[in-house]
């Protein structure tokens, strides 16, 4: 979500979506960033700020301790605001991969060039995130928590179009199996559904579907293989379509309901299901964070969401 308000983006969140869940505010700065976020919910793995970047640490430090603050006071102002919630409630942090493309070893280069480095990785995320799970639970007890994973660069680096430093060469791909069991070991340790988002092209659907998660979230406009989508629909995953631009167009108006609902009608018309299963399994969404947008936009795109998933489900 834009800016540095807590309070008043979770005060849209919980008012505006029938799915609310616990906003990011990037604005605020390293440690509020969906990498530093993340990072900082690792388990014995610290993290610091290097040169404008993420890397593992010897110990502890402030970069730490200002992530952890953030989060805790974030966490504050859920329990102040959805304390008595009773429905689902989402909650997202960076999956493996990414992290992995984005956090730096003490000796240089990111920690996907060692694949022990990967697995202590995964590890530590599996760990930390079903300790914040439990924390939210505790929280919100009336609530059904999910989690989302962050995964925007799983495709490149499924494909090796990671960068090394210097520019020159790209990191070697990471296996598909090997991803899945990452994935899977995250998903499970989690100890509720998943959603895994990827808001890029080629999103490994079958992949996702693999690992154990209970949905995929994907941008609409990215989505040019459509039989991995039906074959995962068709046994059973959910999808959080992303149908409404995460950053306003020229003209700077919002979609309304009416064309957010219908692109996802077309997706789910050309995947060939019938009409009736779409609400059965379809969330509707942004393409992608907010935090790029204004305000006002942002609380748009949302309520146009939310009007377009009560279009679909009263068909």
């Amino acid at each position: 979500m834009p800016g540095t308000d807590i309070a008043e983006a979770q005060r849209i969140v919980l008012g505006e979506l029938p799915l609310p869940h616990l906003p990011e505010l990037p604005d605020r700065g390293p440690g509020a960033d969906l990498i530093g976020r993340t990072a900082g919910l690792l388990v014995n793995l610290p993290v610091e700020l290097y040169a404008a970047r993420w890397r593992v640490a010897g110990r502890p430090g402030r970069d730490l301790r200002r992530a952890h603050d953030l989060l805790e006071r974030d966490l504050d102002e859920m329990t102040e605001q959805a304390g008595e919630f009773a429905g689902s409630f989402k909650i997202q942090a960076a999956g493996p991969f990414t992290l992995a493309a984005s956090i730096e070893l003490p000796i240089g280069g990111r920690m996907l060039r060692d694949p022990g480095a990967v697995r202590d990785l995964t590890e530590s995320l599996a760990d930390g995130l079903r300790d914040h799970v439990a924390e939210v639970r505790r929280r919100l007890p009336r609530a059904t928590v999910l989690l989302q994973l962050d995964e925007p660069t799983l495709p490149a680096v499924l494909a090796g179009r990671i960068p090394t430093e210097s520019g020159l060469g790209a990191y070697r791909p990471v296996e598909p199996g090997t991803a899945t069991g990452a994935l899977g070991t995250v998903v499970s340790m989690a100890g509720v559904p998943v959603v895994v988002h990827c808001c890029a092209p080629d999103v490994p659907v079958e992949l996702i579907r693999s690992s154990g998660a209970a949905a995929v979230a994907f941008d609409l406009d990215l989505v040019d293989r459509l039989d991995p989508v039906g074959e995962a629909v068709d046994a059973g995953l959910g999808l959080f379509a992303g149908a409404a631009p995460p950053l306003p167009p020229p003209d700077g108006q919002p979609p309304s309901s009416a064309q957010v609902a219908d692109r996802v009608r077309q997706l789910w018309d050309r995947l060939g299901f019938p009409r009736s299963r779409l609400a059965e399994q379809v969330v509707v969404t942004p393409a992608c964070g907010l935090a790029g947008a204004g305000g006002e936009y942002a609380r748009a795109v949302l309520t146009a969401c939310r009007d377009a998933g009560r279009r679909l489900h009263e068909e």
